[in-house]
C-alpha cells in the first residue's frame, strides 16, 4: 500500500512539473523599457545579457518579478535559457566575487509596472497580455 501511495504521489508531482513547464512554454512575455528613444529594440541575446548583469550598448537598469511567479519562469525558459536554481547559483557567484548584483525585484506585475513607469532607464519583463502604457516602449517580445 505504501508503495502505491508513493508512486501515486510521484506521478502527481511529475505531472505538476510537466504541466507547469508546458504552461510556461505556451505563454509569452514582453520586455518593456522606460526610455526616450521609442525606436529602441533589443534582441534575445541583449535582453539575456542585460538581465544576467553583462554589459550591452544600452544603459538600462533591469527590474524583475520574484522567482515564484509564472512570468519569471516563462522569461527564464524563453529568454535566459536557464532554470531558476541555475540563475540563483550564478547570482550567488557574482555577489560573492563582487562583480555584479541581480536585478531589483518587485512583488507583482502592478508594482513592477508602477516602478518602471516612474523610473527612466529601467527595463522589465511582463506577461504579453498586460496593457503597457504609451510612455513605455516594448523592446523585445517572445513568440515572434
Amino acid at each position: 500500500m505504501r508503495y502505491f501511495i508513493k508512486m501515486s504521489l510521484m506521478l502527481v508531482f511529475w505531472g505538476a512539473i510537466g504541466s507547469s513547464e508546458c504552461v510556461a512554454e505556451s505563454r509569452d512575455v514582453v520586455v518593456v523599457a522606460n526610455v526616450d528613444n521609442k525606436d529602441i529594440r533589443l534582441d534575445k541575446r541583449a535582453v539575456r545579457n542585460l538581465f544576467m548583469g553583462n554589459a550591452i550598448d544600452v544603459l538600462l537598469e533591469p527590474v524583475s518579478l520574484p522567482p515564484e511567479t509564472l512570468t519569471r519562469a516563462v522569461f527564464n525558459t524563453k529568454v535566459i535559457g536557464l532554470t531558476e536554481s541555475r540563475i540563483q547559483s550564478y547570482w550567488s557567484q557574482m555577489r560573492f566575487s563582487g562583480r555584479s548584483k541581480p536585478p531589483r525585484e518587485m512583488q507583482d506585475v502592478e508594482d513592477l509596472l508602477a516602478y518602471i513607469s516612474t523610473h527612466k532607464g529601467t527595463v522589465a519583463f511582463f506577461p504579453a497580455d498586460v496593457d503597457i502604457p504609451d510612455h513605455l516602449t516594448v523592446v523585445y517580445q517572445t513568440g515572434q
